[in-house]
């Protein structure tokens, strides 16, 4: 199979990227592909390793180190010597006796995750999280903004590094049955993409074993029946699947070994934030670098606000400083708000509250929560305070987005104006794909 058919991408590169290239490029291939499948690699693992960086490149395994402990997970290393998540302990350091065993930390799992799923909401609303570290997302709106899907997938590769300190696998294609397979074989710390017209290509040779919902039971039901590959299933009568494993599991194994899987990504209920948050190029102490960016994450966070008719009573701010350690407070406002120039204003109160002085600041983020629907909100008016002002502003400034393109208009304070500290008006330019 050919590069042009599928491609796996693992730490691009500017000079990676071929124009000529129909799945990197996105300009044929990969237009329908507009479902992303990310896994975090060794997920908890990786997040120990963040503060072991002595361990990086050795086998280590986390879980319960007592007589009757399991592995939690396992570093790739240590995968190499037959080591798996779920196996006893004491067999995992049978087979490798060298093996470095570190206890959960599950408060710092859930803190990463927040922040991985705070990078994937900050791409697309349609976020369906799957655990603490995988999630499937809908990018057909975002591709207008952001450019191809296979961008996009490189895009997020490189902010999970950047912000959280640990490396994910991206599968692109069309439905979210053939993303998961794309991201499961193009670990780790990769990318592949599955272009709507090599689905069945890349499909149909892989084992009875890779469609969802096939067990060991099932295994064996359709080895009897002499059908090892998918493409063996795809090319048996429906009715033969049906009398051999039952009606509904005969059907769905048959669409799927024919790549179909008309599932959306679905949003879980009760989804209440809406965030964005930037990792600075370099680790800054400057307080007016820091309130430009709260000012244009403030932004990006009222703007989302508008389109999806929502507004928020509580804005959170996120501090993570040079050595990872991380810092959240928030504000409850008196009404609900879509305003950036009251999100901004909360923000850098809170951020003004915290007295940082000189401390060398790697990300900052605004979170928007206590959403509920713009019209169901009451607004309270001040005083002083015009029937026609701020809000009217800014949806006119959305229209002028929509029409001449995100930034046509924007504050001032924003503008780019060439100054010499390397990150001009605004502390973060936009990073190219990885």
């Amino acid at each position: 199979m050919s590069r042009s058919q599928i491609t796996r991408g693992a730490r691009l590169t500017q000079a990676d990227v071929s124009t000529d290239d129909p799945v990197i490029d996105g300009a044929r291939d990969d237009d329908g592909c507009n479902i992303l499948h990310v896994d975090m690699d060794a997920f908890y693992a990786s997040c120990e390793l963040r503060s072991r960086p002595d361990l990086v490149g050795k086998p280590v395994i986390v879980g319960g180190d007592g007589s009757r402990g399991v592995v939690t997970a396992a570093t790739y290393e240590a995968r190499r010597y037959g080591i798996h998540s779920a196996m006893p302990m004491s067999r995992a350091k049978r087979l490798c006796p060298a093996v470095i065993v570190l206890p959960p930390n599950f408060a710092l799992y859930t803190e990463v995750s927040a922040g991985v799923m705070a990078i994937f909401r900050d791409v697309t609303p349609y976020v369906e999280p799957l655990s603490l570290d995988e999630a499937f997302l809908d990018v057909s709106g975002a591709r207008r903004r952001l450019g191809p899907s296979a961008d996009i997938a490189d895009m997020i590769r490189a902010r999970v590094v950047d912000e959280q300190g640990i490396t994910c696998t991206v599968g692109v294609a069309p439905t979210k049955f053939i993303a998961k397979l794309a991201s499961t074989r193009a670990k780790p710390d990769g990318r592949l993409v599955v272009p709507t017209d090599r689905v069945i290509t890349f499909l149909h040779p892989l084992p009875v074993g890779s469609l969802w919902g096939v067990g060991d039971k099932t295994e064996q039901a359709l080895t009897r029946l002499g059908l090892a590959t998918v493409g063996d299933v795809a090319h048996t009568p429906v009715d033969t699947l049906i009398r051999a494993i039952g009606q509904a599991a005969g059907t769905h194994l048959y669409e799927l070994a024919w790549g179909r899987d008309p599932r959306p990504v679905v949003v879980p209920e009760g989804e209440k934030s809406i965030g964005a948050e930037e990792t600075f190029p370099r680790d800054i102490d400057d307080p007016e670098l820091v309130h430009r960016e709260i000012l244009r994450l403030s932004e990006r966070v009222a703007s989302r606000l508008r389109h999806q008719g929502l507004v928020s009573r509580t804005i959170v701010l996120k501090v993570r400083f040079a050595d990872f350690t991380t810092i959240s407070r928030s504000r409850t406002l008196r009404s609900g708000t879509d305003i950036s120039r009251e999100v901004y204003a909360t923000a850098r109160d809170l951020y003004d509250a915290l007295g940082l002085e000189r401390a060398r600041i790697r990300l900052v983020g605004v979170r928007a929560e206590g959403l509920t629907e713009a019209d169901d909100s009451p607004r309270y008016m001040f005083l002083d305070e015009p029937e026609i002002g701020w809000r009217e502003a800014e949806q006119a400034v959305d229209k002028a987005s929509a029409r001449f393109g995100k930034g046509a208009v924007q504050p001032a304070r924003l503008l780019d104006t060439g100054s010499s500290d390397g990150f001009g008006g605004a502390p973060v330019a936009p990073r190219p794909p990885r």
